[in-house]
C-alpha cells in the first residue's frame, strides 16, 4: 500500500487509439477514435469509425470523450486521482489470486470518485484493478453506476487498458458501456503492443 501510494501518479502524455461500446436495451452504438494526452496541449480526440444507433454514439459514447476533454481541460484530475486528498484506504490482505485488496473510500460525493476497491501487485504495489460504485450519480436520469477499470504497465508506466461500466437508465432501463485502450505511444516513445 505504501509503494502505491509512494508512486507518481501523474498521467504520462500518450496516444492510442480507443474503442467504446454502448448498449441500451434495443440500441447499440460504437465509435473508435485515436486520442492523445500531453500536459501541454491538454486531451483531443477525433473519431475515425463508427456504427451503430446514431442517439448512442452522439449522446452516450461522444458524451464520455467530450466529458473528458473538458474535466481536464478545467485542472479537475487532481480530484480524481487515487489519492490521500480524495480517499480513505484500507488495505484487506492478499485475496485469492494474489492481489492485495484495499478498501477505497471517497472522501467526498463527487461523481468522479469511486467507493469500492482496489487491487495491487504485492511486490511493486501496481495498480492492477479498480471497481466498485460512483460515489455520485452523474445525473438524476441514471442511477447505480458500477465501474471496473483495468490497467497494466506499458512502456515504464501504468495506464488504463480497459473500462467497464453498468448503470440503470431511470426510463430507459439498463446500459452498459465498454472502452478499450491500444497505445502506440507512451511520453513520445513507440510503444509496441498493448492489450487489454
Amino acid at each position: 500500500m505504501r509503494q502505491f501510494l509512494s508512486q507518481d501518479a501523474a498521467q504520462p502524455a500518450y496516444r492510442a487509439v480507443r474503442r467504446l461500446e454502448a448498449v441500451n436495451g434495443k440500441r447499440s452504438g460504437w465509435l473508435e477514435a485515436v486520442t492523445e494526452y500531453s500536459p501541454d496541449a491538454g486531451f483531443r480526440y477525433a473519431v475515425t469509425a463508427e456504427g451503430g444507433n446514431g442517439y448512442i454514439r452522439d449522446n452516450v459514447l461522444r458524451a464520455v470523450l467530450e466529458a473528458e476533454r473538458e474535466v481536464i481541460a478545467r485542472g479537475e484530475t487532481r480530484r480524481s486521482s487515487l489519492a490521500e486528498t480524495n480517499y480513505t484506504f484500507q488495505a484487506n490482505g492478499i485475496g485469492d489470486d494474489g492481489l492485495v485488496e484495499v478498501s477505497v473510500s471517497p472522501r467526498r460525493k463527487e461523481r468522479v470518485l469511486v467507493a469500492g476497491q482496489m487491487f495491487l501487485k504485492p511486490e511493486d504495489g501496481r495498480l492492477v484493478r479498480l471497481q466498485g460504485q460512483l460515489a455520485k450519480s452523474p445525473s438524476f436520469w441514471i442511477r447505480n453506476v458500477a465501474i471496473v477499470r483495468t490497467y497494466d504497465r506499458i512502456a515504464g508506466s501504468v495506464v488504463p487498458v480497459a473500462m467497464e461500466s453498468h448503470a440503470q437508465m431511470r426510463v430507459l432501463g439498463n446500459a452498459t458501456l465498454n472502452m478499450t485502450y491500444e497505445y502506440s505511444h507512451i511520453n513520445g516513445r513507440p510503444v509496441t503492443s498493448s492489450a487489454p
